[in-house]
């Protein structure tokens, strides 16, 4: 059977009539894009068994599955799909590289580079709880749903990039940054419930996580004012927050992430990819 990869740039509704009804139908369908940084949803037979390079993946009662590939994934992976009567299907999963923006920075001061002990501390204990909320594993689909575009303005940051500074390599960027003023609303990218609220942690100032369902999640940060709360479930669209340039921002602008667990996405290429909604009929 053929493995089916479909990339999006419109909305999108896919419609599939008892794909499983019989042996011989497909026994995967996916939806992204094959990239470093993608994010790929699809749908198997409920009762399927599924594992990413031997790992095994979360199946839903309706037979959805969800994965990620981080930045520097490597580029071949295998996707196996076991059936209720034991029959194994694999398909090979191959990526294509992405070329990242490198900037190097010399003459940066050592007290910009090497945080006191304290703020070390802090910027410890802030991280613990960020992957604490990015570890929620709930059964919700709201990723279905697709991505809109957060914030309004000018895209002044990509995922990937990565700066030297003085010769040496900083964590490359995750996120996609959006520059707007101070007080910018900042709308639901797509539904989900709130896991994690901090109005002032040392890196990323103001911090908002939403779960989006079987562990993806959004992040927003460097925010001025937080609208939600913790455990407050959020439609597509609801204003969550406003623009910022708390903790270690240079100027005000609105930094988001898109993580499943504790793989990291591309927010662009996930819009880009899923950008309305997914639906898959049995």
């Amino acid at each position: 059977m053929r493995f089916l990869v479909i990339s999006l740039s419109a909305l999108l509704i896919i419609s599939v009539t008892s794909v499983f009804a019989a042996e011989a139908a497909k026994p995967v369908i996916l939806v992204g894009e094959s990239t470093q940084g993608s994010l790929m949803v699809g749908q198997v037979a409920p009762a399927a068994s599924v594992y990413l390079d031997d790992e095994p993946l979360k199946v839903a009662e309706n037979g959805v599955i969800v994965f990620g590939f981080g930045r520097d994934a490597e580029l071949n992976h295998t996707l196996k799909v076991v059936g209720a009567n034991g029959e194994v299907h694999l398909e090979s999963i191959t990526l294509e590289k992405r070329d990242y923006n490198i900037q190097r920075i010399n003459g940066i001061s050592k007290k910009i580079m090497n945080p006191n002990k304290k703020n070390q501390a802090r910027s410890r204990s802030d991280a613990t709880l960020v992957r604490t909320a990015r570890t929620t594993d709930s059964p919700r689909q709201d990723f279905m749903t697709g991505f809109i575009q957060p914030v309004e303005g000018p895209v002044t940051g990509v995922y990937g990039s990565q700066r030297f500074y003085n010769g040496e390599p900083k964590r490359p960027h995750f996120g996609v940054d959006y520059a707007a003023p101070v007080g910018t609303p900042i709308i639901a990218p797509a539904p989900g419930v709130v896991t994690l609220v901090h109005d002032d942690m040392f890196y990323s100032g103001g911090t908002l996580l939403v779960d989006h369902g079987y562990g993806v999640s959004s992040t927003f940060i460097h925010l001025s004012k937080i609208l939600v709360k913790e455990g407050q479930e959020i439609k597509q669209g609801d204003v969550i927050a406003e623009v910022g340039k708390s903790g270690r921002a240079t100027g005000a602008h609105l930094d988001w992430r898109i993580n499943w667990y504790k793989v990291r996405l591309d927010p662009q290429l996930v819009m880009k990819a899923m950008p309305g909604q997914v639906v898959f009929d049995q």
